[in-house]
């Protein structure tokens, strides 16, 4: 019951993005087309909000949940792993037709294919945080 509340803005979430055709196949397969504005739009509007959000935080003016203040720490500089990483994560977007977050809303809405995508991003997940001391970060 504690948690509650985050089921129902997820559930919100998945509204929004199956209405707005975030999750269609074929909004993804035009934005990687640059047939259509749609999806870089959305993409854009989630951007400016991060954004807006995180120097409103920076301020004070937002708090976290227990009322304490936000603080999101420096990254580390290197700009080839997420070149890399970006390509890798782009890669897999085209194939599947999702990212993450889609994939448990397309689930939900009755495409039961993506277990084995949601299955498949666990393993790859294991298989990353198994070898991710060998790999050059």
């Amino acid at each position: 019951m504690k948690y509650f509340k985050f089921l129902l803005v997820g559930i919100f979430f998945g509204i929004v993005l199956v209405k707005s055709e975030a999750v269609s196949w074929y909004r993804i397969y035009e934005m990687f087309r640059f047939q259509s504005f749609h999806m870089y739009g959305i993409i854009g509007t989630a951007i400016a909000s991060g954004v807006l959000f995180l120097q409103i935080s920076k301020k004070g003016i937002i708090k976290s949940i227990k009322g304490a203040d936000i603080f999101v720490p420096k990254k580390e500089n290197g700009f080839s792993r997420y070149i890399i990483g970006g390509i890798i994560f782009g890669f897999g977007w085209a194939l599947i037709g999702a990212c993450p977050g889609p994939m448990y809303i397309l689930l939900g809405t009755g495409i039961y294919s993506m277990i084995i995508v949601i299955a498949a991003a666990i393993i790859g997940t294991y298989i990353y945080g198994a070898i991710k001391d060998k790999l050059p970060h």
